[in-house]
């Protein structure tokens, strides 16, 4: 599967970080091994999960040895069953040993970030509701952990501060209201996407009159959320978030809003039990 711009480009140097803080200046215990043995191995999961990081898997053994050859079992999305086997490599045994922790490490941890998405994504799969993460991700893996969002059937809310505006309770005071917050907002970058968070209905009013692209509803109650659908009649795209976890979401997502904010399916991921067995 062809990763999106925003994952590959930072790919390459997100491996060379991982391996730096690994290897350091070698891995001294893989050089007890003759350096002409080679070797096969298999990549197993010991738990169910929604598989994500086969770019990362593949960007560690390039780096570390070209000649170790990967053979992939399974692909990005697809959902793997306890005991599966993954992937199998081979090549020089010293190279498997030492790119083994640096590749799982991706591979558990994203897998995981998928897994997660793929959970909540199953509870609302019969509503019109579309889920989104948010910039609560582990730092120097934003992309990668983006991406794995989607492979667990959810949805990319801004990847940065730099592709749209957000703008909150802070930025609004600063600019003197929500109306002028918009405004310029729209005046200094037209066509990237303006979205503001209100705690109320009025300050929603406020945002539709200016011309908001999205309005996102700040811990607002379900009759609150049923009473903005009911004032936005279309004007713009409704998010709700604050507080939204696996018991309240079918409710939220039942009220009309078109996209619901999680930051857990980021910032609250558990990594995948993964194991690398030599063959």
């Amino acid at each position: 599967m062809k990763l999106p711009e925003y994952a590959a480009k930072d790919l390459e140097l997100t491996v060379t970080r991982a391996l730096e803080e690994d290897i350091g200046d070698g891995d001294i215990t893989a050089q007890l091994i003759p350096a002409e043995q080679t070797a096969t191995a298999g990549v197993i999961t010991r738990e169910p999960a929604t598989l994500c990081g086969q770019a990362w898997v593949n960007e560690v053994f390039r780096q570390i040895d070209p000649s170790v050859t990967i053979n992939w079992q399974v692909a990005d999305g697809d959902l793997v069953e306890p005991d599966q086997t993954l992937f199998e490599l081979s090549g020089p045994a010293r190279s498997l040993l030492t790119g083994e922790r640096a590749a799982l490490n991706f591979l558990q941890l994203l897998s995981g970030t998928a897994t997660a998405c793929r959970t909540y994504a199953d509870m609302v799969a019969t509503t019109s509701v579309k889920l989104l993460d948010t910039r609560k991700t582990i730092p120097g893996l934003r992309n990668a952990q983006k991406y794995a969002v989607t492979q667990g059937g959810c949805y990319n809310h801004r990847i940065g501060l730099y592709d749209a505006f957000l703008i909150k309770e802070n930025h609004i005071a600063a600019c003197g209201g929500i109306d002028k917050a918009i405004i310029t907002a729209k005046q200094q970058a037209p066509g990237k996407t303006v979205e503001v968070e209100v705690e109320n209905l009025d300050e929603l009013e406020q945002a539709l009159n200016a011309g908001a692209d999205i309005v996102m509803l700040d811990n607002f109650s379900q009759a609150q959320m049923k009473q903005a659908v009911a004032l936005n009649q279309g004007k713009a795209k409704l998010e709700a978030s604050g507080g939204i976890n696996t018991q309240t979401l079918v409710m939220y997502a039942n009220t009309g809003v078109d996209y619901i904010s999680i930051g857990a399916l980021t910032k609250d991921c558990r990594a995948i039990d993964l194991s690398m067995r030599m063959i």
